[in-house]
């Protein structure tokens, strides 16, 4: 069967960024999509990705610097993590790790298996949906605390407001994706952001300074956000590209990772302050 694509491919060649990542630089959060006759889609998928695949990311990574990677599972795979855990073995377990999809359904021993395999974290997306319902938030943190998993979750920051209490509660670890899920457009101290900070100032979370779908073109809003995480926390901020961008519609609207690279060192200006965001802080969180 033909698939109807939903969304753009992302550049098929990346502008080079003015500097690249220092050595054991790490891509926090990406996905790899087919291909779809060995790894085909969930059947109640959100939208509809053309193929990004292993070689494609790699060309990307090359040119930014990137060595050290963690495969997102994404939604349009429910609960089946095979294609993550395929790329996480083709790049190498020295050098990647993954975040899968689980329910209450999984075993322990499926739990164990993909821990093996280099899984160290569980996703819950509220946004995108055909996953993990919150619901189950308390019950699988308690079955992979003994793995040391962390919970990384994806949702809006009105969404992270309300599920706050129960967080702080949880007996694992934190990370929020695409900065907390916060809107720029409210600025560095609207409320969706500070309860952010008041979890990663507690030692409960990290945040990931994938920041573009907190805006909008031309993004300028972004700037205040991301140097608002990174002075409250800066050993708790981690970044990634989010490759391949299933955000977008259009080929126009399309972003280049070098240009996100270069959107970091605006950011964040020192340079030892950027090598810990990209290179200590993720190697601590993912056990590089």
């Amino acid at each position: 069967m033909e698939l109807t694509f939903t969304c753009a491919p992302a550049h098929a060649v990346t502008n080079p960024p003015r500097q690249r990542a220092p050595e054991g630089s790490c891509d926090s959060h990406f996905h790899i999509f087919g291909p779809y006759d060995r790894f085909p889609l969930s059947a109640t998928r959100p939208y509809t990705p053309p193929p990004a695949l292993i070689a494609h990311y790699l060309d990307m990574a090359r040119t930014l610097g990137l060595t050290r990677r963690v495969v997102v599972q994404a939604s349009v795979y429910g609960t089946d993590n095979a294609v993550t855990m395929d790329a996480v073995a083709q790049f190498g377990h020295d050098n990647a790790r993954a975040i899968v999809v689980v329910d209450d359904a999984a075993t322990g021993a499926e739990l164990r298996r993909l821990a093996d395999a280099g899984a160290v974290g569980v996703r819950f997306n509220a946004v995108s949906g055909n996953g993990t319902p919150v619901e189950q938030l308390e019950s699988l943190a308690r079955r992979v605390a003994d793995l040391g998993w962390h919970i990384q979750l994806y949702m809006k920051g009105d969404v992270l407001m309300a599920l706050a209490p129960r967080l702080a509660t949880l007996p694992v670890p934190l990370v929020l994706d695409h900065m907390a899920g916060v809107n720029a457009a409210h600025g560095p101290d609207g409320a969706a952001l500070s309860a952010a900070l008041r979890l990663i100032e507690a030692g409960r979370a990290h945040v990931k300074l994938c920041g573009y779908r907190a805006s909008v073109a031309p993004y300028a809003d972004l700037t205040p956000i991301a140097r608002r995480f990174v002075a409250a926390a800066p050993e708790r901020c981690v970044w990634g590209t989010d490759w391949p961008h299933t955000q977008f519609q259009t080929p126009a609207q399309m972003l280049d990772d070098g240009m996100l690279l270069d959107w970091l060192s605006e950011w964040v200006p020192d340079a030892a302050t950027r090598r810990r965001i990209l290179v200590e802080n993720p190697a601590a969180l993912y056990g590089f």
